[in-house]
């Protein structure tokens, strides 16, 4: 399955990558203390002691910054969602890690770090490169799955595929999207089985 990098990286400024990953380091502990939406690109001059300027030579905007930590953070999180799919070579149990993997991986930046949970709010809010990029590769893994059972005959193969797997990804979008989910967790506990049920049940052939 196709693991291409979309996810943005910072074009500005020298090409010293550790001053970098210095400032992005230190921006998310930063966040995760004050929240996003609170600082500015001068707290966080203040906070690294670095000047403003020196900031900018690197990253064009804060939200550049955010995007960075946003990246990484959703990179890992689909790194689990993958190891969770190629632990099963079966398209059906696949389609159901997907869907548990998705919530879980969701559910705990929810929990565990509301600060950086901000940073996805407005990822989604403002269409940041960094949450397309993880909803496309996840919709792109989606298509793969289906592709695989189709090919196995384990799910129906009369509707087209595009349209198959859009159907799906809006039945997995608020456990992915972070606007969404918070809309949703009164069934986070039993929306990965049930979910999967009812989608596999839709795709028996």
């Amino acid at each position: 399955m196709s693991t291409t990098n979309v996810y943005p990286t910072s074009a500005r400024g020298p090409a010293e990558h550790d001053v970098r990953q210095q400032i992005v380091v230190a921006a998310k502990e930063h966040f995760s203390r004050y929240g996003y939406e609170k600082t500015t690109v001068s707290d966080l001059a203040k906070a690294i002691g670095f000047s403003k300027a020196y900031i900018y030579k690197f990253f064009e905007s804060k939200q550049v910054i955010g995007e960075m930590i946003c990246a990484n953070c959703l990179k890992e999180m689909e790194d689990e969602i993958r190891q969770a799919v190629a632990s099963s070579d079966a398209p059906p149990e696949q389609l159901r890690r997907l869907l548990k993997a998705i919530v879980t991986a969701t559910l705990r930046l929810f929990s565990e770090d509301r600060k950086l949970y901000e940073i996805a709010i407005s990822a989604s809010t403002e269409r940041w490169q960094a949450a397309q990029a993880y909803e496309q590769r996840l919709h792109q893994l989606l298509l793969e799955i289906l592709e695989a059972g189709r090919q196995k005959g384990d799910f129906e193969r009369k509707t087209p595929l595009d349209e198959t797997g859009r159907a799906i990804f809006l039945v997995m979008r608020p456990y992915l999207n972070p606007l969404l989910l918070q809309h949703s967790l009164d069934y986070a506990d039993e929306a990965p089985a049930q979910l999967a049920g009812l989608v596999l049940r839709s795709l028996s052939p």
